[in-house]
């Protein structure tokens, strides 16, 4: 690294979208993941699919369990 940068020219906010949408990566454990495949690819659907249904389920139940 050098022991100074010049930002004098540089422009604040440049990059910077309000609208940006943020895609979290989530690492599964291997057996849960094939767990998750197996069960998306019986129900003919993606896994993202899946899984987001199965978290909106538990979701409502910890909503109904406040």
């Amino acid at each position: 690294m050098k022991e100074e940068y010049d930002f004098s020219k540089g422009e604040r906010g440049k990059f910077f979208r309000d609208n940006a949408k943020l895609n979290l990566p989530v690492y599964l454990d291997d057996e849960v993941q094939s767990y998750l495949q197996e069960r998306a690819r019986s129900k003919g659907m993606e896994v993202t699919q899946l899984v987001n249904e199965m978290l909106r389920q538990d979701i409502k139940l910890i909503e109904t369990v406040k």
